[in-house]
């Protein structure tokens, strides 16, 4: 019975190896072939596994029929009285070692390949963060924070009477991709801000912890423009599978002009800070803020989850001129399980999303908060 279980996953092999078109399904019975020499290297591997432990299984299956038909006790076949034979013991101890070693050796090196990040072209930093990841181009000087697609977030809340099949690629679309160039060597360093994420891409053909205080990397060649979508693949808390991934391969061409709009608009973005927004403005920005970065904690209606996270409606801090500050501060830097927005968010985009919260739902304080103010609240 235990051998038998020791290879029941076998059964399954046979099954997928007879059946061709179930091994290629759209709905994925295989691993995924990728998009990458080292995705198409570990298919390879995992492919030829597969052939050997499939082979065995067929060669241990047909022994072990073979032996029940032919030595039933229907046809008077009587058992035989030894125990056990040395010869066999030695050769099914010796031949399962050779098979391992055969694919330990390829795989080894494989593995030692695959954390080479030497002669990258390109260095990118992913942070995780509950619930969403932050890219830093180090070589560009560019940060990007990539979160769930709004129509996903709207569909995705309690009660909301939208029909997710309606958002576009539901819970795996994001609102920024992560743009990088086809046929370059890219380092990808992992690491996260919180608790332990994962940053996985199936079509690169490999998955990193991101760990606070720690950093891993590993590097990928992307031979295929195209969209290719992952996700977080540790359990990171409440919102972890709302922090999917999304990487845009492009030509070099046309990465070198999103570098430089990208550029130009991240400096247009800190240029206006100093600009005076009205209240339509504000609130009309800081909605798209706050369904970015606040709607899955204080949810679309503002009440929060009782006992989790507060309400915002009704809530002092967001409704008492006096507390002005206190809220801004809150935003920038925290407060218990509440993250710190100050680096992730802009002056202008603070400044949004607290007008926004204090004028919306019951709150209507009429109270206009602008980037000059969140400015000044940084320096206290």
């Amino acid at each position: 019975m235990a051998r038998f279980l020791s290879n029941f996953s076998v059964i399954f092999s046979v099954l997928f190896l007879l059946s061709p078109n179930l091994l290629h399904a759209a709905w994925g019975l295989n691993m995924t072939q990728g998009v990458t020499p080292i995705s198409q290297d570990v298919y390879n591997m995992h492919m030829t596994s597969l052939y050997v432990v499939t082979i065995i299984g067929i060669l241990v299956f047909s022994v072990m029929f073979w032996s029940i038909f032919h030595h039933r006790k229907s046809k008077g076949v009587k058992p035989a009285k030894f125990s056990h034979s040395t010869t066999v013991e030695i050769i099914w101890t010796l031949i399962p070692f050779a098979i391992i070693v055969a694919l330990a050796i390829p795989a080894t090196k494989l593995l030692a390949r695959m954390d080479d990040t030497s002669k990258s072209e390109i260095t990118v930093k992913a942070t995780g963060y509950q619930w969403k990841w932050k890219y830093d181009y180090i070589d560009e000087d560019i940060t990007i924070y990539s979160n769930l697609a709004s129509d996903s977030v709207d569909a995705s809340q309690r009660n909301s009477g939208i029909d997710p099949k309606t958002a576009d690629n539901y819970l795996r679309n994001t609102d920024t991709a992560l743009v990088l160039p086809v046929g370059k060597k890219i380092r990808i360093m992992t690491t996260a801000s919180d608790v332990i994420h994962a940053w996985w891409v199936p079509d690169l053909g490999w998955k990193r912890d991101a760990i606070p205080g720690f950093i891993n990397d590993n590097w990928t060649v992307i031979n295929k423009e195209g969209i290719y979508r992952g996700q977080c693949a540790e359990i990171c808390g409440k919102g972890h599978g709302y922090m999917p991934i999304v990487v845009k391969a492009v030509p070099e061409k046309e990465y070198l002009a999103w570098v430089q709009e990208t550029k130009l608009a991240l400096k247009s973005k800190k240029d206006s800070g100093d600009k005076e927004l009205s209240m339509d403005e504000l609130k009309s920005k800081g909605e798209a803020v706050y369904k970015a970065n606040c709607l899955a904690c204080h949810q679309a209606n503002g009440q929060g989850i009782k006992g989790v996270f507060p309400a915002l409606d009704g809530s002092p801090i967001a409704t008492v001129k006096t507390r002005i500050t206190e809220h801004i501060r809150q935003v920038i830097y925290g407060k218990n399980n509440m993250p710190a927005f100050g680096e992730q968010l802009s002056d202008t985009d603070i400044a949004a999303v607290v007008t926004y919260e204090r004028n919306v739902w019951g709150n209507k304080t009429g109270d206009i908060i602008q980037p000059k103010d969140v400015a000044a609240s940084r320096k206290k």
